[in-house]
């Protein structure tokens, strides 16, 4: 019973915003902006209620009582026309989705791909511990060069973006550089398999998932068991042909502006693992 009362709590508080945000983002559009004309004796700073629903395709009575904050279901759908209707921005659909209670997900041009020279400053100065921004498919968006010297990958210098499930699953297991694969890997296949829930149906993620089954009849497995996991702190133990073995612990961390991404931190687990990290770090930058 209390979580009830919680939830109807939460809803009575985010109706009364929702309605300010509304006609907040009414206010500042104008009939110029949607190419509509002035008319005359207009009241309102920006566009009508009634404008707004019929540029938006839904009915008056509806837009009406959202705007006032009563308690009315809204679909994604009808919520993305309203939005592009007062012209929100993508902090400001997503501000939307919440005060609705309308579960969000980024759309996928809003993802970023890229990286700049701040986070990869960031990545540096981490050094020497593995660093690396991932998105949620596992593509290696940029990372120090201990992590690139740690996982085998050449300089993120256009070309091809490397991936870190395919460095694990397709090559053969003496020469990955992931130690413990048997609780490890399926948590990552797990956790990929919970962002694909997001993006089920698009062709780049098909491909993804369809090239590396055929890769790996491992991958395959863990796919088909249906798990899902969310990002978080584990031990890993990493191996290097020239410095041995690393146990690290993995802190995964969100990026503002870079929806599905995040940087990954590996640190030292133990005394011995950062004087071989310091030699990983060492070896590389004598060997550019």
């Amino acid at each position: 019973m209390g979580d009830v009362t919680m939830g109807m709590g939460t809803t009575q508080r985010r109706r009364p915003e929702l309605a300010a945000f509304l006609r907040s983002r009414r206010a500042r559009v104008t009939p110029h902006d949607v190419g509509m004309p002035p008319g005359f004796r207009r009241r309102t700073p920006g566009l009508r209620r009634e404008e707004v629903a019929q540029l938006s395709g839904v009915g008056v009575t509806w837009y009406t009582w959202l705007e006032q904050g009563r308690p009315i279901n809204a679909s994604a759908q009808v919520l993305d026309a309203v939005a592009r209707t007062l012209r929100l921005d993508a902090p400001e659909r997503e501000h939307l989705y919440h005060l609705a209670e309308v579960p969000y997900t980024h759309p996928p041009e809003a993802i970023a791909q890229t990286v700049g020279p701040e986070i990869q400053g960031i990545l540096d100065a981490l050094e020497p511990r593995p660093a690396v921004v991932y998105n949620s498919r596992y593509d290696i968006l940029a990372a120090n060069t201990v992590y690139q010297h740690l996982f085998g990958i050449d300089p993120l210098a256009g070309g091809p973006v490397p991936n870190a499930l395919w460095r694990l699953f397709a090559v053969p297991e003496a020469e990955a550089p992931l130690l413990c694969r048997g609780p490890e890997l399926p948590v990552m296949v797990a956790t990929l398999r919970s962002a694909y829930g997001v993006h089920t149906g698009e062709p780049v993620w098909e491909e993804f998932i369809r090239g590396l089954s055929a890769a790996s009849p491992l991958f395959t497995r863990l796919w088909k068991s249906g798990d899902v996991a969310e990002p978080g702190q584990r031990v890993k133990t990493f191996r290097h042909a020239e410095v041995g073995e690393m146990r690290m612990t993995s802190v995964s961390l969100s990026v503002n502006g870079m929806p599905e991404c995040r940087i990954v931190v590996h640190t030292p687990a133990d005394e011995e693992t950062r004087r071989r990290a310091e030699a990983l770090t060492a070896k590389k930058r004598s060997h550019p």
